[in-house]
Order: C-alpha cells, then sequence, then structure tokens
C-alpha cells in the first residue's frame, strides 16, 4: 500500500507510474488526499475538543475547591456536551480512516524507473535467452500423454476426486516431484536461505499484508466456517512471520525459504493453452523470501535472478527471463523478472518462476520496519519463485523424451534415485 503523504508528495510521479500500468483510476490518489485532507480536520476538530474539555474538568476542580457548587455543576454540563462530541468526532475518524484505506487498498504500486510502459505480456522485454530454440519434430508428444505412457500422473482419477486442476502423482513421476522439492530447497539453503515450514492457511489480516486481498479475492479458496483463506503461495505466511515487526538495522537481511501446496481457484481458465500441467487448482512450489534495507533491494534482486538463473541451468532447460511492463506486473509489484521455460513438444513458452521487488508496499500495509539512526523506516520486501513444480515438471518430460523413455538431467538423477522414466 502506497502512503498518502507520499501521493500527495509526489502526484505527478505516481500518475505517470500508474499510466505505465495503464490504471483505470487513476483518480483514486485525489480521492486518497480529499480523504486524507478530511481525516485531519476531524482529528484537529477532536483535539481541539478533547481540549477544551480538560481545560474545563480542570475548572471544576477549581470551582469546587473554592466552594463555588452551582458554577461547578454549570461547567459539567459543558463538559457533558464536549464529552458527546468528542465521541461523535471519535467515530467519525475511524470510519474516514477506514475509507481512507479502503482507497488506498484500491490505487496498485508504482513502477520502478527501469520498467516500460505496456499493455499485455507482448510487451515484455527478454533480456537473456539461454538458447536458440525449435520444436523436437515429428513424433514429439506434449506431457500429459507421456505422464498416461509411463503412468507418472493421472489428471482423469483427480477429476473423479476433486475436480479439474488436481492431478495424482504415481510412481516415478510422485518420485520426480519429490526429488525436485528437496533439490530446490537444498540450492536455496546452500545459498543462505533459513528454510520454513508455514501454514497452508491464513487470517485475512495476513491476506492483506501482502497485498492478495483484496486485489486477488476471488482467486484464493475461502474456509467460510473458520474465516481462513489457502494460501496461493508459500510467500503469504512466510512474508507475514514479520508483520508488526521492528528489526533491528543489524538484523538485516532476512533470506527465508519455504516449501508448500499452493491453492489457486484460476476462475475463468479454460482451452488448451491450460491443459495437463499448465494451470492447476493445486500444486508445488518452493519460495524465496527476501526482507531488506531499501537501499540494497534492487542489487538484491538481481542477485534472486541469477540464483534462479543458476537453477534452470542445472535443469538443463532451455529458459529465457523477461522484465515486465507495466500492464503486466502483479498489483504489488515494483519491478518482476519473469523466467519461462521452452516446451518443445507443445512448442511454446511456459512460465516457471517470478522475482519481485515490492519496496516499501507490503512493507506499509505489514507494518514491518527497522531502526536506523536512531529512527524507524520501512523495509523492503522481495520474493520469488524458486521454484513452481508443474511447468517445469511438464517442460522435463517434454523436452528429455527419447525413443528409449524420458532422461533425468544429471543432478536431479541424483535425487530422484534414476536416471530414466521408461
Amino acid at each position: 500500500m502506497l502512503q498518502v503523504n507520499f501521493l500527495r508528495e509526489n502526484k505527478n510521479l505516481v500518475l505517470e507510474g500508474l499510466k505505465k500500468r495503464n490504471f483505470k483510476n487513476p483518480e483514486l490518489v485525489n480521492d486518497a488526499v480529499s480523504k486524507d485532507d478530511e481525516r485531519k480536520k476531524i482529528q484537529y476538530d477532536l483535539d481541539e475538543n478533547l481540549s477544551q474539555m480538560n481545560k474545563i474538568s480542570k475548572e471544576i476542580g477549581l470551582l469546587m475547591k473554592d466552594g463555588k457548587k452551582a458554577e461547578a455543576e454549570t461547567a459539567k454540563s459543558k463538559t457533558a456536551e464536549y464529552k458527546e462530541n468528542s465521541q461523535k468526532l471519535q467515530q467519525k475518524l475511524r470510519e474516514t480512516e477506514e475509507q481512507l484505506t479502503n482507497i488506498l487498498y484500491q490505487i496498485p504500486n508504482i513502477p520502478s524507473e527501469k520498467v516500460n510502459a505496456g499493455i499485455s505480456a507482448d510487451d515484455n522485454e527478454i533480456v537473456f535467452q539461454s538458447v536458440e530454440v525449435s520444436g523436437l519434430g515429428e513424433g514429439a508428444i506434449p506431457h500429459w500423454e507421456l505422464a498416461k505412457k509411463y503412468n507418472l500422473i493421472d489428471f482423469e482419477l483427480g477429476v473423479k476426486i476433486a475436480g479439474a486442476g488436481f492431478p495424482v502423482y504415481f510412481g516415478k513421476g510422485a518420485r520426480l516431484q519429490r526429488a525436485l522439492v528437496q533439490y530446490f530447497l537444498d540450492k536455496n539453503v546452500a545459498a543462505g536461505y533459513l528454510e520454513v515450514n508455514p501454514p497452508h492457511v491464513v487470517n485475512e489480516n495476513s491476506g492483506y499484508g501482502t497485498a492478495n486481498l483484496p486485489d486477488k479475492e476471488g482467486q484464493m479458496y475461502y474456509i467460510n466456517e473458520d474465516d481462513l483463506y489457502l494460501i496461493p503461495t508459500a510467500e503469504v505466511p512466510v512474508t507475514n512471520l514479520y508483520r508488526d515487526v521492528l528489526f533491528e538495522e543489524k538484523d538485516l537481511p532476512v533470506k527465508n525459504t519455504a516449501f508448500s501446496q499452493c491453492y489457486r481457484r484460476e476462475a475463468g481458465s479454460y482451452g488448451a493453452h491450460v491443459r495437463g500441467l499448465n494451470r492447476l487448482h493445486q500444486f508445488e512450489k518452493v519460495e524465496i523470501v527476501r526482507i531488506e534495507k531499501p537501499e540494497n533491494s534492487y542489487a538484491v534482486l538481481e542477485e534472486m535472478v541469477a540464483h534462479v538463473q543458476g537453477i534452470l541451468e542445472d535443469l538443463e532447460l532451455p529458459y529465457r527471463i523477461l522484465r515486465l511492463c507495466g500492464g503486466d506486473m502483479g498489483f504489488a509489484s515494483a519491478m518482476t523478472y519473469d523466467f519461462e521455460v521452452w516446451s518443445a513438444a507443445q512448442e511454446k513458452w511456459l512460465e516457471v518462476s517470478s522475482v519481485s521487488n515490492f519496496e516499501t508496499f507490503q512493507a506499509n500495509r505489514l507494518k514491518c520496519r527497522y531502526k536506523t539512526a536512531g529512527k524507524s523506516q520501512l523495509v523492503h520486501t522481495l520474493n520469488g519463485s524458486a521454484m513452481a513444480l508443474p511447468r517445469i515438471m511438464a517442460a522435463l518430460l517434454e523436452n528429455n523424451q527419447t525413443e528409449n523413455g524420458i532422461k533425468i538431467p544429471k543432478k536431479i538423477a541424483k535425487y530422484a534415485g534414476f536416471e530414466m522414466i521408461g
């Protein structure tokens, strides 16, 4: 969430940033500033009212001491009026503050200066591509057919048990999933990330803290009886570990990694482009989360990008890195890099990771700060997928299919305990 003082003092910068995003409601910036002016006026009136009430209360004490009971009673009646007015002003202040917060919740983060304007994924900037890519040629089959051929994944059984988007993994399919998770975690821990095993449900405050609410409310599974949400990614519970935390400067940075199941409704997702593992309602992912001092966050973002790049090199998959344009970035992000792997059988790129710097946007909602030079200021938060399993699995199966079966990359084979599926 952007701070209202930032909107007030940097209005032109904010509007230019929102224009990069093609944000449809820039008038919310003026609405927020106007609502804050209203809040300040109510706060001033309340302070004045309380000041007068305190002044009269002191006078009552003096009048009683001097035996002027009649005058004291008159003063008491004035105090009652001020008290009633204060209660009304306090209620009005609470309502105005809530209205201001609701306006601020609707304003996305401002893109970094390096982020290009754009409308959709077509406008994203390719900053790196590992190799030239092509299809596998005649006879190559997509991962959903490979999964059936080698009894790795059963999509129909998942439909029977839960519905579309909930596959069941068997044998070497399940084992390969587990091997990838362990490899990702080990790789992250070796890079200095502390492993965390978080809850897979979060409360409303946690959803708002990372800006998943209200922006993605329709995409999250909600448990009505308990007022809880199934997590869309481990980023949500891990980042919320630091909600309402004031760090000492020496305690930064914080580096966490976590494995979790992820749950996303993916409402409105239909068609061939979501077939098989391309888009699921439940999937496995390993996440990395950073809490950083502001002056370090963009160097750290590049470090995280290099880390994910190293993982993809180990997986021996063709990949590319894109810097997202303003129109394709997530609501809370100031800058995002996407990683895509080449699906040789489907002959298209599949997104497998996003690495983002949120600057202070999440931290402001989380009230996550650190002490520096005797003052407290907001931290910067960052996160990335390292990595998401479904499309990695799809690309591994498709790109490594041979006449004799599916060849597993060397570094993953050590974890899986087998070099071939066949």
